[in-house]
């Protein structure tokens, strides 16, 4: 399976926090799984970062590449068939990062693990293969209990 990594996952996959789900950790441990962090996701960080709303023990532009590769996650980078998805997204998420993520997501096939219920809004467009019911796990497109993201608890 192809699984993007919303930021908060990320985040919180780096800082051992337990909002991450032990579906999501699972699956991102699995060799037989690819995963992804986007370029979106790292530019999100470092928005964050350069406004002191999220404290790193380095800057971005070192942590996030040293991380994502000790953690074996691969980059993905924004590109226009991304983009292009953007004018069929339906306005149902404000924030523009995850707005993206979506796009990235649908434009790729990829399954989303994301604990934001706004983006779990997208199942349609969105979602993981062969999870129809039960935990979520903060995958997209699924049933369960999903937890509100917030940059600032990384």
């Amino acid at each position: 399976m192809k699984i993007l990594l919303d930021t908060c996952e990320f985040l919180w996959l780096l800082s051992g926090d337990a909002k991450l789900s032990t579906t999501v950790s699972a699956a991102i441990r699995d060799p037989n799984n690819q995963v992804f962090l986007s370029a979106v996701s790292f530019w999100e960080i470092s928005v964050k970062y350069s406004l002191g709303k999220l404290p790193l023990p380095q800057p971005p532009g070192q942590f996030i590449p040293s991380q994502r590769e000790n953690h074996l996650i691969a980059p993905l980078a924004l590109d226009e068939t991304a983009v292009a998805q953007l004018g069929a997204l339906p306005a149902l998420h404000r924030d523009p990062f995850d707005r993206m993520l979506i796009c990235q997501a649908q434009a790729h096939g990829l399954a989303m693990a994301s604990s934001d219920p706004l983006i779990r809004q997208y199942h349609r467009h969105v979602s993981l293969p062969g999870r129809t019911r039960g935990d979520s796990g903060g995958f997209t497109g699924t049933k369960g209990r999903l937890m509100r993201c917030s940059l600032s608890s990384a």
